[in-house]
């Protein structure tokens, strides 16, 4: 059976976000990202190209690494300035009915009792359509800026983020029985105490004797995302994660990652074709191949390559200002992310980068590719793609937005509908159902947070 296409759009609460420097080009409109309109437009046009999802990405802290000081990341607006991505959320589900949003979260600095109830807010206000993204950080300057002297280091943050979610899955899935809320107005009782019950942990990491405030959303717990491919990012994903993000510049690079999630989570017991693997790309299309050509031309005339190496300096923790352009990148392992450097070192061993090289592929897109054709050559590429690397669907980065988005809603998607590729309409459900299926809006066993379930609920599944 041939797969189905899926596709998320990348973005953040930010300016430019994996394209440093194009939002000086006269059709971007990023510069507007803290204006609600910029928004509610982007949403609309993925509803339109019957997008699964919104993946919002989001960062603690400032990128500083570059010359040690935060002045590369300010001039370029390197993922800087960067507002509450959250925040963003209910008016973009106030103008849509069918869009996913997928919200990044930093757990290092987020307690889980407050996080869950947010997150439960957002699955209410959204009727069933959010899904958490969850990431531990690599910023030092996040770090400080949360009172300590550096960060956590790389594998024991997510023995933390083991130990988190076993809290949030305990308030989300254990808390409160799905008929607790009775609502009766003839005997003016609003919850039945009987049916709500404390939740109490006690770890090496995190204390919690409280009830969840919030009554069942939806989904309970959303659809959880994850997007670290290093060994212990693997084994995360592995365990907790329907769907995985993740980054590289070649189908040789992702499609191990691929295989080595999909096999872990056969250890764990899980069926490893239901978790949805998403890898990055940015379409640039054009109505003729020449159409295509002289826009990526023109979008690379706007490249900042200082703030492209600003964004790998922070991705990977290494002070590309101290290196000369045409010096050869080598591997560094720190507690940074992990994934980045490897992109460029170990990845694809019959691949060398130049930090010149480096800059000019991070321009657009960070590191992912970038396809540039008409319709036709483009989805001939995508589904090229898909044979090469077993991934589900993709996470479109942009050069300029919305314009990017709007040529896929109109250009691309109807060459993949035509073709069978692409869904016609939307499923109903929660964003949960439209992705794994009808009756399927909450996590079921062997996924960990079922157990959690009070004992009455898991019974009757």
């Amino acid at each position: 059976m041939t797969k189905e296409i899926r596709l998320n759009a990348f973005a953040m609460n930010c300016v430019a976000h994996q394209s440093p420097g194009l939002w000086t080009h006269p059709r971007d409109r990023t510069a507007d990202y803290n204006r609600l309109p910029y928004w509610t437009h982007l949403a609309r046009t993925l509803e339109r190209g019957r997008f699964d999802g919104l993946f919002l990405a989001d960062v603690l802290g400032v990128y500083d690494v570059f010359g040690g000081s935060p002045d590369a990341a300010l001039r370029n607006a390197t993922q800087t300035p960067a507002n509450e991505p959250l925040l963003l959320i209910p008016a973009m589900a106030a103008v849509t009915e069918n869009l996913g949003f997928g919200v990044t979260s930093n757990l290092s600095y987020e307690p889980p009792y407050p996080f869950a109830r947010r997150m439960s807010t957002l699955d209410h206000l959204t009727e069933g359509r959010i899904g958490w993204n969850v990431v531990t950080g690599y910023l030092d300057s996040a770090a400080r800026g949360a009172g300590k002297d550096k960060q956590t280091a790389h594998d024991d943050r997510y023995d933390v983020a083991d130990e988190y979610m076993e809290v949030v899955y305990k308030l989300w899935e254990g808390s409160w029985e799905d008929d607790a809320a009775l609502r009766d107005r003839a005997r003016s009782i609003f919850v039945d105490p009987s049916k709500v019950h404390r939740i109490q942990h006690e770890g090496k990491n995190y204390r919690l004797d409280a009830i969840h405030l919030s009554e069942p959303s939806p989904q309970r717990t959303p659809v959880l995302y994850q997007a670290g491919t290093s060994p212990r990012g693997r084994q995360f994903a592995a365990r907790h994660a329907e769907c995985v993000f993740m980054s590289g510049p070649s189908a040789k690079v992702i499609a191990p990652r691929v295989a080595a999630i999909r096999t872990l989570a056969a250890e764990f017991g899980r069926n490893p074709a239901e978790i949805l693997m998403f890898s990055m790309m940015t379409i640039i299309l054009g109505r003729t191949e020449a159409e295509a050509a002289a826009k990526y031309a023109e979008y690379r005339r706007h490249i900042s390559a200082e703030g492209a190496l600003t964004l790998m300096s922070g991705w990977t923790g290494v002070d590309f200002s101290t290196y000369d352009l045409d010096q050869e990148v080598r591997h560094v392992q720190n507690d940074a992310g992990r994934t980045a450097m490897d992109n460029i070192t170990r990845a694809d061993p019959d691949r060398v980068w130049t930090v010149r090289e480096v800059a000019e592929h991070v321009g657009i897109g960070g590191i992912g590719p970038v396809v540039v054709g008409t319709p036709d050559k483009v989805a001939d590429d995508i589904e090229a793609w898909f044979e090469q690397t077993d991934v589900d669907g993709l996470n479109v980065a942009f050069a300029i937005s919305p314009g990017d988005f709007e040529d896929i809603s109109d250009m691309l998607v109807p060459e993949l509908t035509k073709r069978g590729r692409y869904k016609s309409a939307y499923r109903t459900g929660t964003l949960r159902e439209k992705l794994f299926g009808q009756g399927r809006a909450r996590l079921a066993a062997p996924h960990p947070a079922a157990q959690y379930r009070p004992q009455a609920a898991r019974a009757a599944e």
